[in-house]
């Protein structure tokens, strides 16, 4: 049960990032994900912000399954949730924005695709008129 949980939370997370970046990104919390949006050279950007409200979501999930047992299941949601981060911020931050310096270049197809996608993305300046919400999926379109 636990790694079904852990998993499937982890694979839900891509439709609810995906959700959250359409809806909220580039809805009403657009004063913060704009930032993401313009180039700039700063180490941080105002839509880093979005990655400490769902880390303070994942370890408050992890706190309380962990110490209510009762509420053992949370446990691994959050644990699923907080890796489904690790893979974000490794893909998105690293890969394929380059915040921390890596000799990377992608060879394998599902990495080129997501990469492309991700740059169709970022062809969009505004708060409307982007598509490629997803950050761990990407259809085959972008092949």
């Amino acid at each position: 049960m636990e790694i079904g949980l852990w998993l499937g939370t982890f694979l839900l997370m891509e439709g609810m990032a995906w959700f959250t970046h359409k809806y909220i990104m580039h809805g009403i919390m657009w004063n913060w994900h704009e930032s993401h949006h313009v180039h700039h050279k700063n180490a941080l950007e105002k839509n880093d912000l979005f990655s400490v409200v769902f880390g303070v979501l994942s370890t408050l999930t992890i706190i309380i399954g962990a110490e209510v047992e009762a509420y053992r299941p949370l446990l691994w949601v959050g644990l699923g949730i907080a890796t489904y981060g690790l893979c974000y911020f490794i893909f998105h931050d690293i890969i394929v924005h380059r915040r921390i310096k890596i000799k990377f270049k992608a060879k394998n197809s599902y990495l080129k695709r997501l990469i492309k996608a991700h740059y169709v993305h970022h062809e969009v300046h505004e708060k409307e008129g982007a598509e490629a919400f997803g950050f761990l999926y990407a259809p085959p379109k972008y092949e």
